[in-house]
Formats: C-alpha cells, sequence, structure tokens
C-alpha cells in the first residue's frame, strides 16, 4: 500500500473514533470506556466561577490577582464589567426612587409615632379588678366619680378617654370572657390623670381599685433579685437546677466556694451511670453563703447553661408538732347489750355516772379453721428464750 493510502485510512479511523466519542458523551446511559479519553489543553483560559464573582463583589479579590493565578479568559472579565455597569446603574436609580419614597414614609411614620406617644402620654393603671368588671363600667365609674370636681379640666368625660386597654382571657368553666384583673387607661391631660390617681382604692364591683401612675414601676418584682423571688424563706442550704448532666460535686464546690464555706453538697444521680438528674443541694455553714450565691451574677451559669437557684428547705429548722388526743369525759361509754358479754354492778362512788367494768371470764379466745387456739395468740404469754450465750449443762455421752 502507498503512503497515501494509509494515511487516509489512519484518517478515517480517527473520524470514527471522535464520532464514537461523541456519542458516547451524548449518551448518559453508557458506562465510558478506556478508550473513551477526553484531552484537555491545562494551557488553555478558564472562565470566571460563579465563587470567584461573589469573591469580586464582596471585595476580597481582585481581577489581576486571579488573571495571575488562574489565567482568566478575558471575554468573562468583559463580561462581568458589562453586567456589574448594568447593576450599579440600575441600582442608583432604585436608590433614587426608594429615596423619595422612604423620605414619605418616614414623615409618615414620625407623625404617627409621636401622635401615639401623645396619646400615651397621661395614662394609669388600674388593678385588683374583679373579674366581671367591663370597660363600660370603668367608664361610667370614672365620669360620675369626677362630674362634681370644682376644675372643669379635671372632669372626665367618655371623649377625653384616648385609649383603654382592658386584656381578657376566656373562663376555665365556660365560653364566656373575663378580664385579668388589670387595664390601662389614658387621658388628654394631666388634671384627669391626677383626679383618676386619687380615687384609689374606691370600690368597684365588691374589690377596691388600686390606681397607679402607668410610668411608675414600683412594688413590682424584680427578675434579677433572686433573694426576693425564691418561694422559701432564707436559709443556709441552696437549691440548683437545670444543671448539665455532665456536672460533678467537685465542679459545684469551685463553683461557689467564693461564696461561703460549703459543707455538703447533695446531688441527685442517676443509679445506672451516676451522672447528675439535672439538681442539687448545697449546703452551706451560714444563710450568708446561699444569699451571696443568688446575688452573685457570675455565679448564674455553669457549663454554659443558666442556672435556676433559690433557697432549700432547712428540715433541722422544722417544728414537729405533737398530736394532742382530745380526750372527753363527759360523754359515757356506749355498749350493746345484746351481746353475750357480763357487767358487773355500776359503782356508785364515782358520781352519778355510772361506770361498767367489762369481764373477760366468758370470752373465747380466737381460733382458726380447725378449731384450734390460734399460734400467735397461744405464743403471745409463752415465755422467750434468752438471746445470750448459755453454757451447756448437758451431761456428754460417749459410745465405744
Amino acid at each position: 500500500m502507498s503512503e497515501i493510502e494509509v494515511s487516509k485510512e489512519e484518517s478515517v479511523i480517527e473520524n470514527n473514533n471522535e464520532e464514537q466519542i461523541k456519542k458516547a458523551l451524548l449518551d448518559p446511559t453508557k458506562k465510558r470506556k478506556a478508550e473513551d479519553e477526553i484531552e484537555i489543553n491545562l494551557k488553555s483560559s478558564v472562565p470566571l466561577s460563579k465563587k470567584q464573582k461573589r469573591l469580586l463583589r464582596r471585595g476580597k479579590v481582585t481581577l489581576e490577582e486571579l488573571n495571575a493565578k488562574y489565567n482568566i479568559d478575558p471575554k468573562s472579565i468583559e463580561e462581568y464589567k458589562e453586567d456589574t455597569g448594568k447593576k450599579e446603574s440600575g441600582d442608583a436609580k432604585k436608590s433614587t426612587q426608594d429615596g423619595e419614597s422612604a423620605t414619605d414614609t418616614v414623615t409618615t411614620e414620625d407623625a404617627a409615632a409621636i401622635k401615639k406617644k401623645e396619646e400615651n402620654k397621661y395614662g394609669v393603671w388600674i388593678g385588683n379588678l374583679s373579674f366581671e368588671t367591663t370597660k363600660d363600667d370603668l367608664v361610667r365609674f370614672f365620669i360620675a366619680k369626677t362630674r362634681d370636681n370644682e376644675e372643669e379640666k379635671s372632669r372626665v368625660n367618655e371623649k377625653d378617654i384616648t385609649r383603654l386597654s382592658m386584656p381578657r382571657v376566656a373562663a376555665k368553666n365556660s365560653n364566656s370572657m373575663k378580664n385579668k384583673g388589670f387595664c390601662y387607661m389614658f387621658f388628654k391631660n394631666v388634671e384627669q390623670m391626677k383626679a383618676v390617681l386619687e380615687l384609689s382604692e374606691s370600690h368597684l364591683n365588691g374589690r377596691n381599685m388600686l390606681i397607679k401612675d402607668s410610668e411608675n414601676y414600683s412594688g413590682r418584682p424584680d427578675k434579677d433579685d433572686l433573694v426576693a423571688m425564691s418561694k422559701n424563706p432564707p436559709s443556709r442550704i441552696l437549691f440548683v437546677g437545670n444543671l448539665s448532666f455532665d456536672v460533678t460535686d467537685d465542679l459545684l464546690r469551685k463553683h461557689f466556694q467564693h461564696c461561703g464555706d460549703v459543707v455538703k453538697i447533695r446531688m441527685a444521680t442517676f443509679e445506672d451511670s451516676g451522672k447528675c438528674k439535672g439538681f442539687a443541694f448545697i449546703d452551706f455553714k451560714n444563710e450568708e453563703g446561699s444569699t451571696n450565691a443568688l446575688k452573685d451574677k457570675s455565679c448564674r451559669k455553669i457549663a454554659g447553661r443558666p442556672l435556676r437557684m433559690e433557697y432549700g428547705e432547712d428540715r433541722s429548722k422544722r417544728q414537729v408538732r405533737k398530736k394532742v388526743e382530745n380526750v372527753t369525759h363527759d360523754k359515757p361509754r356506749s355498749f350493746d347489750i345484746s351481746d353475750n358479754r357480763r357487767y358487773d354492778s355500776p359503782r356508785q362512788d364515782s358520781g352519778n355516772k355510772p361506770e361498767y367494768k367489762r369481764s373477760n371470764a366468758n370470752r373465747r379466745p380466737p381460733v382458726d379453721s380447725n378449731n384450734r387456739t390460734k399460734s400467735s395468740v397461744a405464743l403471745a404469754t409463752a415465755q422467750r428464750g434468752s438471746a445470750a450465750i448459755v453454757p451447756s449443762q448437758g451431761k456428754k455421752v460417749k459410745f465405744d
């Protein structure tokens, strides 16, 4: 064969191989073989990836750094620049439009906020209300009570009440709604608010109302004050809850040792694993230790968990009450004469009230099913053997 024919055959074979490779790549069901190789030129330029574009937008990388490292395709760089230019121009237009609308919304929101502040400026808190009290009852009550005031500004009218907020909840045993025992009422001027404040302890629907300034928070319990929030009285024992299962006695002792002398730690543990159940009692030497622990904010967390702490019950201070039986001698003893029991004749020396003495002569001892005296009764009067070691007194017999 000539060289021309050989070259033609090689070109035909190459074309056939390329066609087979294309078909194999297009068909996803076929598995690739070792012959289906793909040639990749590592020196060719690479387009920008999504991650690289994201880094460029955030300003963490520059195009020059990426081009020097990855040999990026210049076409993709131009496309990226065009896209960013279009976005910037569109954002600028939107910002101008949004700025104009934002100014309008801000002005309206500010006006609404100012109006709300003015409405809620002069208010009172009304507590200890009867659950059946309604808004109309309160309005009628304050209008009637302030009607005869000398100053006209201090008189409350229905128009002068800007807002009346009364939280309500569904009753347990019925479908009706009832108030929670308190409400907020707001007025137009200070004089009306002061006139209503003077009506504190007034009687309405069987309850004496408590009226205070809505901005006065005195008397409310402080959640951070664990000493005042504790249910039990002050004691040297501290209850610690919401503990992690991995907490140990040593960790608790180190955590609370700066508060006072720790005498004992009683931790509830699981029987199988021995780990903490989630709570413990810490016994200090005196009450100062437990009080310092409740006041110290650094003690309120351990192992990344917030603790629930309060005074524990000191059982050593419990007062044991003795039960006193009420013995009454006024009533005569009752007895049944229908029974076969015999009673001795009444004695006359003990006053007018007769006393009867019960005789046990004819009483039969309790028996079992075989008509024999019960073993418990028979052994009740038996002589008890001594538990001490007694020397033997028998004779030793020897057998030859």
